[in-house]
């Protein structure tokens, strides 16, 4: 009996889909890129990359009705993962030269430009991820990640005031400032690097992610 975690690459225009096709597939995962509707819903997961401006990422996921798969996805409870501006997209706003764009709000707070000697933010580089992280588990602390951004999300507001709702676990990294490089909250992970292009560690956790499906 076939057991692989079927996972949609969603294909909204904006993002590299054939690299997380390849690095899916290489850790065990049956992938499809697609932005049929039904095929995304139910999927066991669903990626959402994202490459280019945030204004361009948001107008070509809600052409792709988008904004609906993933939103009606969390409603049940089924798994999301963002990746660079597919992690963006996901607060409540971005702004890029000026120009502010609205996202999906899933989670509080804005994402601007990275204030650093040299932006943009491109190469390799470690991550603070927090002891009871799933997605970094296994992982070395000193292991590091692919990046190519110029804007991040700077600070994290989201609260959790339920005792029976698990907090968002957090995950930061360093480029002139300090930013969001990986949330858990949930259904829904997102990592502001690739892991596509991150080597050995880049699979190891889309494997971490995959076994949670």
């Amino acid at each position: 009996m076939d057991t692989k975690k079927k996972v949609v690459v969603f294909d909204y225009g904006f993002g590299n889909v054939r690299s997380a096709e390849r690095a899916l597939a290489h850790v065990g995962a049956d992938v499809e890129i697609t932005r049929d509707f039904d095929t995304a819903m139910n999927a066991d997961g669903l990626l959402v990359p994202g490459v280019g401006a945030f204004s361009a990422c948001m107008e070509g996921l809600r052409k792709a009705r988008g904004e609906w798969v993933i939103g009606r996805r969390l409603a049940g409870g089924r798994p999301v993962m963002g990746i660079c501006v597919g992690m963006q997209i996901l607060f409540e706003r971005g702004i890029e030269h000026g120009v502010e764009t609205e996202g999906l709000d899933e989670w509080p707070g804005t994402v601007g430009p990275l204030k650093a000697d040299i932006v943009p933010h491109m190469g390799w580089n470690t991550v603070e991820a927090p002891e009871e992280s799933q997605l970094f588990a296994g992982l070395d602390p000193e292991a590091r990640y692919y990046f190519v951004h110029s804007y991040a999300a700077h600070d994290w507001s989201l609260e959790v005031t339920n005792a029976k709702i698990r907090a968002p676990r957090v995950t930061w990294a360093t480029h002139g400032e300090r930013f969001v490089a990986a949330v858990e909250n949930g259904a829904l992970w997102a990592t502001q690097f690739h892991p596509e292009k991150s080597g050995d560690a880049g699979a190891q956790l889309l494997t971490n992610w995959i076994e949670t499906l």
